[in-house]
């Protein structure tokens, strides 16, 4: 029996502040996103999540913590989650730091969604290896850890080293926020389900995979003896409702016919070792995945890839993802595309009002 069966769904929001075309300033991209933010809030969402992305169009927030620390500003209840903190690219102590300052300052709303990053223009603009980046997470993740669980911390590795640290402020959600990987290839949630560290599924991937990927979370989480009964694992899907299964097609015909895929799927947001020109080491399972473009047709994205449909369609595809072992939902409702704040206030109103009431 999934751990997830029998608890509440819960349901967020991914905010990529993404910038759509360049007649948009990067003010008016972030005013849109604050909005939508404190939509969610009043519409009674679990959390929203905030995308760090550097030197591209492609989400305009390079500092998550300073964007987070804002929205706590603008919001009292939802839960703040960074989807995610590349770690290799930043001092884990800062990280550690930055986290729990955001924890104190939004009353332990902080969810530190964590991930390895895989955007070479990133990696080189950083003048980081991409293919060091799975041992530099791993490094990187420890420090954190240690340094929120233990009263002094000291770390000498192969990538970092500190003095004997005190960490102050500390988080205050004990013993420290949650943690997301951000994980779905077979090696890296066996990898982290032997910690405990619970996955953040990516959106590209297809329901085969996520769902292997969760039932493989909970099998090896509970053969090393961890109680994944109150264990939160998000899923990340693109998300659309419409009142009929027609306007829904109908939806996503016209997004794709208005969605330029090479500004965001092209050899800069591949996983390249730019020294090689091949895929970086440890990028092997997600091969071809960028450089092809990006490419799903509509019955791939319809009955593969996305949470798409009329209520009853919808609500069902939430359900199979619960069955599958996730508890939480991330929903991405059309963050690479212009939508108008008015067009996605009635979007995301429909969806609070006809699905997230089926899983209370």
């Amino acid at each position: 029996m999934p751990a997830s069966e029998g608890r509440p769904m819960k349901f967020s929001a991914f905010l990529l502040f993404h910038r759509p075309d360049r007649q948009r300033s990067i003010a008016e991209v972030y005013d849109y996103n604050v909005r939508v933010a404190e939509l969610l809030e009043e519409l009674g969402f679990d959390a929203l999540w905030v995308s760090e992305h550097h030197f591209r169009d492609y989400g305009t927030v390079p500092d998550i913590f300073t964007m987070l620390g804002y929205l706590a500003a603008r919001t009292e209840r939802i839960r703040l989650g960074t989807g995610v903190v590349v770690l290799p690219l930043h001092n884990p102590v800062h990280v550690a730091e930055q986290a729990a300052q955001l924890d104190v300052l939004s009353g332990g709303r902080l969810e530190l969604g964590v991930g390895r990053g895989y955007q070479s223009i990133e990696f080189d603009g950083f003048g980081q290896d991409l293919g060091e980046a799975r041992d530099r997470f791993d490094e990187s993740l420890d420090v954190i850890t240690g340094l929120w669980t233990n009263p002094t911390f000291q770390h000498e590795g192969r990538f970092y080293r500190t003095g004997e640290v005190d960490l102050s402020p500390r988080p205050l959600q004990t013993p420290h926020p949650p943690i997301h990987v951000a994980a779905v290839s077979p090696e890296t949630v066996e990898l982290y389900a032997r910690r405990g560290l619970p996955i953040l599924a990516d959106p590209a991937a297809p329901f085969r995979k996520v769902r292997t990927a969760a039932e493989t979370w909970h099998r090896i989480a509970r053969e090393a003896g961890h109680d994944t009964a109150d264990v939160d694992l998000v899923v990340s899907r693109s998300v659309w409702l419409a009142p009929t299964i027609e306007q829904a097609k109908a939806d996503q015909a016209a997004f794709e016919k208005a969605f330029d895929r090479g500004r965001i799927f092209n050899e800069k947001s591949a996983p390249i070792d730019t020294k090689t020109g091949s895929v970086a080491k440890g990028f092997e399972f997600w091969e071809g995945r960028y450089l092809k473009g990006g490419t799903v047709d509509a019955d791939f994205r319809w009955e593969q890839l996305e949470v798409i449909g009329d209520p009853e369609r919808v609500i069902g595809q939430v359900a199979m993802l619960q069955e599958f072992g996730f508890n939480h939902l991330m929903c991405d409702f059309g963050s690479t595309r212009h939508i108008p704040f008015e067009d996605m206030k009635r979007a995301i109103t429909f969806f609070a009002k006809e699905v997230i009431p089926a899983f209370r």
